[in-house]
């Protein structure tokens, strides 16, 4: 174990429970949905077909998928500060997966989201830290958020 990953595992443990943040607002736009329908070969009517949608869908609107979503997390937590006496010596992260990954209430195409942070364990792993981070990616207007999940992140250290 490096003195780095001991020294950031202590702060990260210190500081489950508590916030690290809100990020920024993001508006998900039409264009935005439909490279990832491209990309993941998702082309379902809800997501791109917005006249389909003001007849047969519930929304009205074309819906972002839940893994656009999802995959979103690293830019919308790039805007949460950082505290930069965690990161002392690190090499590299890495995802190492999600728990509890829910998908809450459909991104209207137009809506504006952004995620908020929470530290919610850290493990040691050798040379690395492992983060779990309660994350919520609310939608402005809406009560409910788009999704909840548990990041894990595996944060490796010199």
């Amino acid at each position: 174990m490096s003195e780095a990953s001991e020294k950031a595992f202590a702060l990260f443990t210190a500081a489950i429970g508590e916030s690290e943040g809100t990020g920024e607002w993001f508006e998900v736009t039409q264009g935005d949905i439909d490279v990832f329908a491209d990309v993941t070969h998702d082309h379902q009517f809800i997501h791109v077909d917005p006249e389909a949608c003001a007849t047969m869908s519930p929304w009205g609107v074309p819906i972002a998928h839940g893994f656009l979503t999802l995959s979103m997390l690293t830019h919308l937590s790039a805007s949460i500060p950082v505290n930069a006496e965690r990161l002392a010596g690190i090499v590299m992260g890495v995802n190492y997966g999600f728990d509890k990954v829910r998908f809450v209430t459909p991104v209207k195409v137009g809506s504006r989201i952004r995620v908020s942070s929470e530290i919610a364990g850290a493990e040691l792993k050798g040379d690395a830290v492992q983060v779990v981070r309660s994350m919520a990616v609310a939608i402005d207007g809406e009560e409910k958020p788009a999704l909840v999940a548990e990041w894990i992140t595996r944060l490796v250290y010199a």
